[in-house]
Order: C-alpha cells, then sequence, then structure tokens
C-alpha cells in the first residue's frame, strides 16, 4: 500500500495516476473538504495519520513548504515502523531535509528527498522528472514505483541534494520565464513575432524548457494553465535567495531575478498561474 500526504494539485494527480496503473493507495489530507472530495471520487482516505502509517511502507510527501514538512514528520516519525520509506516530492529546503534523514536514520526508517518537475499535467500522465537525494539502495528499491509516475529519474547524491538541485531549476525556469518574456517584447518592436521569435530561439543555444514548453504550451494560446502559481514560484525563487544568504554566496543575478518576481505582486495574485509573469510588459493585460 502506497500512502500519499498532501492531496492538492500535485498529490491528487499523483493519486489518480498510481490508481490507473493499478496500485493501491490510501491518502491524507489536512483539509477535511479535500479529504471529502477525494473520498467522493472512490479514492481511500485515511482521517489521520496514524491510519496511513498503520498500513503503508512507502508514502510520498506532497506538501507546500519546508516548514509543515517539518510540522508532518514531527508527527507521523514516531507512529511510523523500522523499514518505512518517506518519499517527499515537496520543493523544500536541504538544510531540512538533511536533518529529518537523520532522524529517520535514528529511528529506523528513511527519509528520501525526491522533488519534482513537470507539474499537475506531468504527474497525472506520469511524465514528471525527479531529483533525489538519498540512499542508493532505497532509491533502487522506489524504481518500480516511480516508473509509473516518472519519465525520467536523478540520482543527486545524499539527503537534501534533490532539494538543492530542485530549487537551482526552479529558479533557472524563473529567470528564463522573465527573460524570454522581455525577448518576445523586444522582438515585436522589430516586426518579429512571439511565433517567429521561438522558432528561432529553439533551433539556436538560447532555447531552454521556458522557449520549447512553457510558452507554446501555456503563454502564446493565453491559456495560463500549468497548474503551478505565481505564488509558488515566488517562494521557490527565495529559497534560492535564502540558500545563498545561508552560504554566503553573493549571486547578483539571482538576486535581480528574485526582485523581478517580487515586485510582480502588485499585479499579479499568488494564485495567478506562474506564466503571466509574462503578462508584466503589457498593462492592459494585467
Amino acid at each position: 500500500m502506497i500512502g500519499i500526504i498532501g492531496c492538492g494539485a500535485m498529490g491528487s494527480a499523483m493519486v489518480q495516476r498510481l490508481l490507473e496503473q493499478g496500485q493501491s493507495v490510501i491518502c491524507h489530507d489536512a483539509i477535511p473538504e479535500t479529504r471529502t472530495r477525494l473520498q467522493a471520487t472512490g479514492v481511500t482516505v485515511a482521517d489521520d495519520l496514524a491510519t496511513l502509517a498503520s498500513r503503508c511502507a512507502t508514502i510520498i510527501l506532497s506538501l507546500p513548504n519546508a516548514d509543515i514538512v517539518r510540522a508532518v514528520m514531527r508527527e507521523l516519525g514516531p507512529l511510523l515502523p523500522a523499514g518505512t520509506v518517506i518519499l517527499d516530492t515537496s520543493t523544500s529546503e536541504p538544510d531540512t531535509t538533511r536533518e529529518l534523514a537523520a532522524q529517520a536514520a535514528d529511528a529506523g526508517y528513511v527519509f528520501v528527498d525526491g522533488p519534482v518537475s513537470g507539474g499537475p499535467s506531468g504527474a497525472r500522465k506520469g511524465t514528471m522528472t525527479m531529483t533525489l537525494g538519498g540512499p542508493a539502495h532505497t532509491i533502487d528499491s522506489l524504481r518500480p514505483l516511480l516508473a509509473h509516475l516518472t519519465a525520467r529519474i536523478v540520482h543527486i547524491g545524499p539527503s537534501g541534494s534533490g532539494h538543492t538541485v530542485k530549487i537551482a531549476n526552479n529558479l533557472l525556469c524563473a529567470a528564463n520565464l522573465a527573460l524570454v518574456s522581455e525577448m518576445a517584447r523586444l522582438a515585436e518592436t522589430q516586426g518579429v513575432s512571439p511565433e517567429h521569435l521561438l522558432e528561432g530561439i529553439n533551433a539556436g543555444s538560447g532555447r531552454s524548457g521556458v522557449s520549447e514548453v512553457n510558452f507554446p504550451l501555456w503563454i502564446l494560446n493565453g491559456h495560463y494553465d500549468s497548474g503551478f502559481t505565481m505564488g509558488l514560484m515566488r517562494k521557490d525563487v527565495g529559497l534560492a535567495v535564502s540558500l545563498a544568504e545561508r552560504t554566503a554566496l553573493d549571486l547578483p543575478a539571482t538576486r535581480a531575478i528574485a526582485s523581478i518576481w517580487e515586485a510582480s505582486r502588485g499585479a499579479l495574485a499568488d494564485e495567478a498561474d506562474f506564466n503571466e509573469i509574462y503578462k508584466l510588459g503589457n498593462s492592459t493585460d494585467v
């Protein structure tokens, strides 16, 4: 039995994907309305963490931030039988992950970080990418399960390294969204459409996941429905800034990108799709 804690957009998508793949799943969410919604769709729901802990050898966390991960593990940890594997797919903080992994080792269970890229649609289709930190033998034991959820997994190294790479990945995504958006506006002043701009840069060295995926899939068609919000990206950009500050690194480009995303608060609510950062250059769109 696979447990999932946190059934928002990502967690719910993973639940549905695993069920379609013939896996036995039980899930828990702190919000009663979410549990009721899941039950209405036929999903097995645990009303408390103790029930889930007693039934699952592997538990996936899909939670909003490191503080909530820590709070959940404070309650869940003492309930876990020896040998249980916790897979944290949240975008958390490396220091928190290393601390929780050490606590797990002392208590006889394993805590692995496995943050994901691909959004709810990737989770639903099983096409996510996962960067993992933790013991190699534990990650190898997870591969059959992860084959249902991901198209690619990368074992980065020890605990916390998966979350380090995820923070870097999301900062680069945030930077590329801002940069490609600016280049689209610049190109239009020269009579080049965004579509033709993308055709050119995707054939050259300036291409990125943003130019190849985000723009055609969610921006140029005006859909803005990736399932990942401005608030979540602002949080992840903030994690990169905080990590740099704690390590006494001077990263001016990171600070500049963070300032763009922070300044967008006045125009774009946390609930907006993160791809809507493209709209900042056109005041009639925000």
